[in-house]
């Protein structure tokens, strides 16, 4: 049977629920999701390392388990709440239920809760987010805990801990990804490209990477502000880590968290934002062409347009809802990045999959 359990906000705000995955007690940066569909990815994402999920879609689970769409070995998120769960889910490749995997990976869930009701709340918050507690009972709250908790040594506990190769036969190039929370749809995105992967840690000096000699290298995605907390390294050596990488001339891509460390190391600034963007459905448009493309993005930090230098780079693609920079193109090095995910499972001129053609057709001209 369901137990009683209770959302606790840090403004103070009561939610009763039920509980489903594992019983415990969790604090955490509470953060919503619009996507309908995803779950698995959501969970699994490096970027959600730390946080507690709420899905604003009503029903969750419906193909339960799939480990094949898993975008990492384990579950990231601290918790997850959803409105309802689906406890009969219906897929050929499903491999359980949803309450069941949490189980498995030690997740508490909450479920029964007006979801759309908590994300307004969090909407509505000077910062647009909010901390939060799961707990099994309301008496004796402390908020000032709920208010003072924080997420440490975020990248160092998602990155690889050594390098990793990846092979395929026929390859045409060697992608270097430094690993600040990559996903598995990057990686696989660059096998079906015909490259071998080198996936490095966090922290691997530029000495290092010049030695592997990749013939691009893309900074991944990861979890957090990238000028506040890259690991157990003071953040600065990462940042000029990446500058002395950027400098090397090989050709580089940053997405989500690299997009805003590579800003960083050339000078530029990032910010809190007031209203994340995470989910599926984030119009971004191309200021080429001026093309609109729905985008996947996981992110509560974002580049300060204004910060950017325009002799030393230029923004390249900007959100259609809130003008807020999700592109750059480097003016005098082989570097572009992203604030969106662009690897999406199926290529498709309807999709940003192209600018993984534009990273491969670049390491050609090297």
């Amino acid at each position: 049977m369901p137990k009683t359990a209770y959302l606790i906000l840090e403004n103070g705000a009561i939610f009763k629920g039920k509980t489903f995955g594992a019983e415990r007690e969790v604090l955490g940066e509470l953060v919503f999701n619009t996507g309908m569909t995803g779950y698995l990815e959501i969970l699994t994402d490096s970027s959600s390392y730390g946080q507690i999920i709420l899905q604003t879609f009503p029903l969750i689970g419906n193909y339960g388990k799939i480990s094949a769409d898993f975008e990492s070995s384990s579950v990231k998120a601290a918790a997850y709440i959803v409105r309802t769960w689906c406890e009969e889910p219906s897929n050929f490749r499903c491999e359980g239920n949803l309450d069941t995997f949490l189980k498995s990976e030690d997740i508490p869930g909450l479920y029964g809760i007006d979801t759309r009701a908590v994300t307004k709340i969090i909407r509505d918050s000077e910062s647009g987010t909010m901390n939060c507690k799961i707990a099994h009972s309301a008496d004796n709250i402390d908020i000032d805990e709920i208010k003072s908790h924080k997420t440490s040594r975020l990248i160092e506990s998602v990155s690889c801990s050594s390098v990793q190769e990846f092979k395929i036969s026929g390859n045409k190039y060697r992608v270097l990804i430094l690993d600040c929370g990559m996903k598995e749809s990057l990686k696989q995105r660059f096998l079906r490209g015909g490259c071998d992967v080198i996936a490095a840690p966090y922290n691997t000096s530029a000495e290092q990477i010049k030695a592997l000699a990749p013939d691009g290298i893309v900074i991944s995605h990861g979890p957090g502000d990238a000028a506040d907390n890259s690991g157990s390294s003071d953040s600065s050596d990462i940042i000029s880590s990446v500058k002395a990488i950027a400098d090397l001339g090989i050709p580089m891509l940053g997405i989500g968290y690299g997009h805003r460390l590579l800003a960083l190391a050339h000078g530029f600034q990032t910010q809190k934002m007031k209203h994340a963007h995470r989910g599926a459905n984030q119009p971004v448009k191309d200021l080429k062409d001026g093309r609109l493309y729905i985008t996947q993005q996981n992110h509560g930090y974002t580049v300060v347009t204004d910060s950017v230098d325009k002799k030393t780079a230029c923004v390249s693609f900007e959100n259609v809802t809130d003008k807020g920079c999700e592109g750059l193109e480097y003016t005098a090095k082989p570097i572009f990045s992203t604030e969106f995910y662009p690897e999406l499972t199926i290529d498709s001129a309807q999709n940003t999959s192209f600018l993984f053609d534009k990273f491969i057709a670049g390491m050609s001209k090297v």
